[in-house]
């Protein structure tokens, strides 16, 4: 059974597992190499079909669109009025798992970047339609999209002609793709749209009798969508302000098409891939142009949506726009969403540490000398803490090789020194979350986190000011573990009688804070880590030293940890972290600290391997009788 033919069948099986937003979207990033070359982004479109877009970030090429109703070659420019040309040399097939490229230089010119953009076609998502004009008025288009579309977009493609865009917030009327206008109020382009048609006027450029077209729909979500974790896809409109705006799409978007529609302004693409970040931060590209990638500082991302604090074109505009959701997936296992890499493999090119996934957060650390332990994520970066101070985050240029523009790891620095190891982990519901956000002060204030579930430890820091960060763990070994706190730069006991949480537990969707400025200084800036245990992949747990060597302390895995960090919170006692990678054998464990820049410590025998988690030998870090310890591990 195909993958569109299960969500159209959820509402009669409920065992049907719900598409992902990973299953239809993804935004890859990739180099060219001058050559042929495979893009893996785990999208079937040969299957399922859909649409690719494809631009140079670096340089002026033209944006290149291919689709599998057209098929491989078929190429088409959303900055151009130009017919479909054939080029096999572009984008030249389609898989199950993504899609191929040729040696074109506007696709694989070598050592330039480029930006991909995927859409699988799925119900309530996205679809692709081609057909043949009749000229006739209210001529009706079938599509599968299931649901009444936010977007139709078509073009001709045996002619040149503009591209035509209908949008459900100014139905009246139309946009042009590949050009500044605001909405033309004119209704012979595309008239309607409903759940199995849209509707044409008799406008050359969507319906002229004997001319052949491609339309491109896109879903508007609306509590329907069907999909793990609900809606997706959003296609909407605001009031742009010069004070600011907020937009509540009900989810963290990673992609958005905006444009202004009540007068002239380019259309643009960001995406979270990119640097769209929560400082306001954007990389964009224009649809309309083939200019290369311009970063800005107007629009931020949030937990929920996307905002401003100035207006992103004119004071009192209308902004329509296309948001897609972050992915929803649930990991199955841990190298889905955490790899760790020391940099001694002599390989000179970016990203400095590799991965298999996009890195969300990572932790970076010379090992052999004493150094800080840098903290980054994508929300923030190139900004990064440190976990073993308090001093508010750092703007330097030193940190500009501190990006996260791959799909394969991050750090843009070409030869890292053979001692740094980083820690790099994916984002991802029951796993881990990051949250930016600015606090009011006022007690009893929420903010919304995409965990999915209630996190069992948050490390949470001020980024604009001297402040220690704060811990909340549930293995605290209290009744009320959200009335109680760690530091994670300060290895000092728990303390109780906090008001960090205002004695209120975290739910699966938001946490509580209280008025500390620790946590909620009014207008402050902060960023918040979020963890979880999840079955085979990580486990956030606490236990009571026995004083034995050899301890077992199952985590539910079958292959041991990778990663273990423990901390003793009855007495003083550090952030203690092994590793695979420095080793955690039968023998001597290198560790170091996060709550100090000390060397990695290589004469000490605490923790063992274990198949089901770790073991933990006698001593005071890890198993003294009596002593209350709380850890993270990861498989």
């Amino acid at each position: 059974m195909s993958n569109t033919k299960t969500v159209m069948g959820q509402a009669s099986n409920t065992l049907v597992k719900p598409l992902e937003v990973e299953d239809v979207f993804s935004t890859y990033l990739y180099t060219g190499t001058g050559a042929a070359q495979t893009i893996t982004n785990d999208i079937d479109l040969d299957g399922e079909g859909g649409l690719v877009w494809i631009k140079n970030r670096d340089t002026t090429d033209f944006h290149h669109l291919c689709d599998t109703e057209r098929g491989s070659g078929k190429i088409l420019f959303s900055n151009a009025t130009n017919g479909q040309v054939t080029n096999n040399n572009t984008i030249s097939g389609f898989s199950s798992s993504g899609f191929s490229l040729g040696g074109d230089t506007a696709v694989s010119t070598n050592n330039e970047n480029y930006a991909s953009w995927t859409f699988r076609k799925a119900p309530k998502f996205f679809d692709v339609v081609t057909y043949t004009g009749d000229g006739n008025d209210n001529r009706t288009v079938n599509h599968d999209l299931g649901s009444s579309p936010g977007v139709v977009i078509v073009k001709k493609t045996d002619a040149a002609d503009s591209w035509i865009v209908w949008h459900r917030s100014v139905p009246t009327g139309y946009l042009s793709l590949n050009v500044t206008s605001g909405l033309q109020n004119y209704t012979s382009r595309i008239k309607s749209a409903n759940d199995t048609t849209f509707t044409l006027g008799t406008s050359g450029q969507t319906n002229s009798n004997g001319a052949t077209y491609v339309a491109y729909l896109f879903a508007h979500n609306d509590g329907d969508g069907g999909f793990n974790g609900g809606d997706i896809i959003k296609c909407g409109s605001f009031t742009d302000s010069s004070s600011g705006w907020n937009v509540d799409l009900g989810f963290e978007p990673q992609f958005l098409l905006a444009k202004r529609a009540d007068g002239t302004g380019n259309w643009e693409i960001v995406d979270t891939m990119r640097g769209f970040t929560a400082d306001r931060s954007y990389t964009r590209l224009y649809p309309n142009l083939t200019n290369a990638e311009q970063t800005v500082t107007k629009v931020g991302v949030n937990s929920t949506g996307f905002f401003s604090t100035t207006a992103m074109e004119t004071n009192g505009a209308t902004i329509i726009y296309i948001a897609i959701r972050r992915g929803t997936k649930v990991p199955e296992s841990a190298t889905e969403v955490f790899a760790l890499q020391k940099d001694d493999t002599g390989d000179s090119n970016a990203p400095a540490f590799r991965s298999d996934f996009p890195v969300d957060f990572a932790i970076e650390r010379r090992v052999n000398i004493s150094d800080s332990n840098y903290i980054v994520p994508r929300l923030t970066a190139p900004n990064f803490l440190k976990t073993d101070n308090n001093q508010p985050e750092n703007h330097g240029g030193a940190n500009a090789e501190y990006v996260f523009d791959y799909s394969n790891g991050w750090n843009s620095t070409a030869a890292q020194n053979a001692n740094t190891i980083s820690y790099m982990w994916k984002r991802a519901p029951g796993f881990c979350d990051v949250v930016a956000y600015t606090g009011d002060g006022t007690a009893g204030r929420t903010v919304s986190h995409n965990l999915g579930v209630a996190p069992e430890m948050m490390w949470i820091k001020q980024r604009d000011s001297l402040r220690n960060w704060s811990v909340y763990h549930t293995g605290t070994d209290v009744t009320v573990p959200e009335d109680y706190n760690l530091r994670l730069d300060v290895d000092q006991v728990v303390n109780s009688g906090s008001t960090h949480l205002d004695s209120t537990a975290p739910t699966s969707s938001n946490f509580t804070l209280g008025s500390t400025v620790v946590v909620n200084g009014s207008s402050s800036d902060y960023i918040a880590y979020l963890f979880a245990s999840l079955n085979g992949v990580s486990k956030v747990g606490s236990y009571t030293g026995d004083g034995t060597d050899g301890r077992i302390i199952g985590c539910g895995f079958t292959a041991g940890a990778r990663f273990v960090l423990i901390r003793r919170i009855n007495l003083v006692g550090s952030w203690n972290l092994w590793d695979s990678v420095r080793g955690i054998v039968a023998g001597n464990d290198p560790y170091i600290e996060l709550d100090t820049p000390d060397v990695e410590v290589t004469n000490a025998d605490y923790i063992v391997p274990h198949a089901s988690g770790f073991a933990v030998n006698n001593n005071l870090r890890t198993n003294r009788s009596g002593d209350k310890y709380i850890f993270y591990a990861i498989a």
